[in-house]
């Protein structure tokens, strides 16, 4: 597949103020992000995409691709899909999106997402990593369950799958995967996706993955053997992510 992988960045978050612009180890996180996906050689081209000159401006410095977007974007996925849209960007068959508060995002995350579109023929596909019972209390951190060939079943931030007889602990132990935050997806479904409306289950857990997910277009999950972190969203997610981060690139 001839592969665009685009990283949305907007400037507006408000837990953590001119998120992309923070630095994270002397850089700007959004290029540490786009430095990661770049050194993965993964896609055929790696763009920015930004509704903000000022990050435009940076990221060009730092000799990124950048492609400035509409402001009125609800999400990072509406945001690629104006990328994708757009003609310079056409001839790509499938589309990854890498979002720009993941810098410690992993190769085999963004391979086996885009495995998902590619070998296994879905049209959107995503990744997961079993964690450890404790993430079932953690409301900001996201769960799938799949169901036998891969294909997510629902996605939330309660605890699933819920345990309703304790004999079942172990069983349970292997199904309890946290979804890790890359989307690969065919240009078709992506389309698709955004032309959709929001959907009330998207609402309710503020997750936007529920949408195609309601509408029946199918989403595989690649499970994927490593330790999976949560985005940087706070002062503090930032501050723990500079004390992780050399050690995390020796590692990687």
């Amino acid at each position: 597949m001839r592969t665009l992988a685009v990283i949305p960045a907007r400037l507006g978050a408000s837990r953590l103020p001119r998120k992309p612009l923070r630095l994270l180890a002397g850089s700007p996180l959004v290029i540490r992000v786009w430095e990661r996906v770049a050194s993965m050689a993964v896609a055929d081209r790696c763009v920015i995409a930004t509704d903000s000159d000022e990050v435009a401006g940076v990221a060009r410095d730092h000799g990124a691709e950048v492609v400035l977007t509409s402001p009125d974007h609800p999400s990072g996925t509406d945001r690629v899909a104006e990328v994708s849209g757009r003609p310079e960007y056409r001839r790509f068959d499938a589309v990854v999106n890498v979002q720009g508060d993941e810098p410690f995002v992993t190769e085999s995350a963004v391979r086996g997402a885009m495995d998902q579109v590619g070998s296994k023929g879905f049209p959107l596909g995503t990744a997961a990593a079993r964690a450890p019972t404790a993430i079932l209390d953690e409301p900001n951190v996201v769960k799938v369950v799949a169901a036998d060939d891969g294909r997510a079943m629902y996605f939330s931030r309660a605890a699933i799958p819920y345990l309703r007889d304790a004999a079942e602990e172990g069983l349970r132990s292997m199904r309890i995967w946290q979804h890790i935050g890359v989307y690969a997806y065919a240009r078709e479904a992506l389309a698709r996706w955004v032309a959709l409306p929001p959907h009330p289950l998207e609402r309710i857990e503020r997750l936007e993955q529920l949408r195609p997910l309601a509408a029946g277009i199918a989403m595989g999950v690649a499970l994927v053997n490593e330790s999976p972190r949560v985005g940087i969203d706070t002062p503090e997610d930032l501050t723990r992510a500079n004390a992780d981060w050399t050690d995390f690139v020796r590692r990687s």
